[in-house]
C-alpha cells in the first residue's frame, strides 16, 4: 500500500508547527510542573482554535469529524512542541468513549466544550490507565471500570518521573453510563501516545542536530565528526522506520480494521522504541549538560520515559501483537 500525507494535512501540520514554536512551551511546561495551569490552559484553548481538541468530535456536536491519521498528524506536532496536559484524553479519548455510548447526553453535554477548548477531560481506564493525567486541573474526569463509565474526582498526586504529568488517583465513582466498550477509545489513546512520542523523537534530534553545529571542540564543530553523524543518523533512521506504523495504525483504525489493535500496539512499540534510541543519541551528544533541569533538552527527555510506559507498557503492546499473530495463524 503507498501512503502519503495530503496536501491539507501538510499543511495543517506546518500551521500547528509554527503556532506552537510560538507559544514557547519550554516555558509552559516549567510552570505546568509547578502547579500554575494557567499558560497550559491558553496553550490548550489555541490548540482548540486550531481544530485539534474537534478532531475526534463528530459534526454534529461542534467538531471537526477528522479521521485518525489527522489526529496522528497533529499529535506528532504536540509532541514535538513537548506541550503539557491531558491533550490525548481529551482530544483523542473521551471523544471516542462518549460517541459510542447509546445515550447522547454526556457527549451533548461535554463534547461541544471540549471542541471549542472551554473544556479539558482526564480519564482512568484499568488496568493500563489506572490513574487520572491533570485530574486536579480537568473540568471532568472518567473511569472506565467493567462496562461502567463512572465520574470521579481527583484523590492522591503520585509522582512521575515528568514533572509535567501530574498523576492522579481518583475516588468518589459515580456511575453515569453502563454497557461501555472502552476498547475503541484505548486504543485511540494509544495511538496519539504513539505519535506524541515520534514527535518527541523529532524535537530531540532537531535539538541535537542544532547543538553539532554549534558546539565547537578541537576547532571544529562537532557535528563534522564521524561518530556523532553516525549518532544523529541512527535516531534519524529509528524514526523515519517507525513513523510508516504510526500511519499505518491510523487508517486500520479508520478502516475499523479487525487487526487495528494489533497495529496500534505495533505503532506504540516503534515510536517508543524510536523515541527512547532519539533521547539516548542526544545524551550521548550533548554530554552532562542534557541531564539538566535548566536545559530544555531535559523537559523532553523526562517527558518520553514517562509516555513510554503511558497507555501500556511495551510488554503489554507486545503480548498483544503476539496474541493477534497467533489468533490468525
Amino acid at each position: 500500500m503507498r501512503f502519503a500525507l495530503s496536501v491539507e494535512q501538510r499543511d495543517f501540520a506546518a500551521s500547528l508547527r509554527d503556532l506552537l514554536e510560538g507559544a514557547k512551551t519550554p516555558q509552559v511546561i516549567r510552570a505546568w510542573g509547578g502547579g500554575d495551569s494557567g499558560p497550559g490552559r491558553t496553550l490548550l484553548r489555541q490548540l482548540a482554535d486550531a481544530g485539534v481538541t474537534g478532531l475526534a468530535v463528530n459534526e454534529e456536536l461542534g467538531g471537526l469529524g477528522a479521521t485518525a491519521v489527522d489526529l496522528a498528524v497533529a499529535f506528532i506536532e504536540v509532541g514535538r512542541s513537548g506541550a503539557p496536559g491531558p491533550l490525548i484524553e481529551t482530544a483523542a479519548v473521551i471523544p471516542t468513549l462518549l460517541q459510542q455510548l447509546p445515550d447522547d447526553t454526556l457527549a451533548q453535554r461535554w463534547l461541544p466544550e471540549i471542541a471549542e477548548g472551554r473544556a479539558v477531560a482526564s480519564v482512568a481506564l484499568p488496568p493500563h490507565v489506572p490513574r487520572a493525567l491533570d485530574a486536579d486541573v480537568a473540568d471532568v474526569v472518567f473511569r472506565v471500570e467493567g462496562e461502567q463509565l463512572e465520574e470521579v474526582e481527583p484523590d492522591l498526586l503520585e509522582r512521575s518521573v515528568d514533572a509535567a504529568r501530574r498523576v492522579f488517583t481518583v475516588t468518589g465513582a459515580r456511575t453515569v453510563a453502563e454497557g461501555v466498550d472502552s476498547a475503541p477509545a484505548f486504543d485511540m489513546g494509544v495511538l496519539a501516545c504513539a505519535a506524541q512520542l515520534l514527535g518527541a523523537g523529532h524535537a530531540m534530534l532537531d535539538m541535537t542536530t542544532d547543538y553539532a553545529k554549534n558546539r565547537v571542540q578541537f576547532g571544529r564543530p562537532i557535528g563534522q565528526f564521524q561518530a556523532v553523524k553516525h549518532h544523529l543518523a541512527d535516531a534519524l533512521v529509528g524514526i523515519e522506520m517507525a513513523t510508516p506504523l504510526l500511519y499505518g495504525a491510523a487508517i486500520a483504525l479508520g478502516n475499523n480494521d479487525p487487526h487495528a489493535s494489533r497495529d496500534v500496539s505495533s505503532a506504540k512499540i516503534a515510536c517508543s522504541d524510536a523515541a527512547y534510541l532519539a533521547a539516548r543519541k542526544a545524551l550521548q551528544v550533548h554530554g552532562a549538560i542534557g541531564y539538566t533541569a535548566e536545559y530544555d533538552l531535559s523537559l523532553w527527555l523526562t517527558k518520553v520515559r514517562a509516555l513510554q510506559a503511558a497507555w501500556g507498557t511495551a510488554s503489554v503492546h507486545r503480548a498483544r501483537v503476539a496474541e493477534s499473530l497467533r489468533s490468525v495463524s
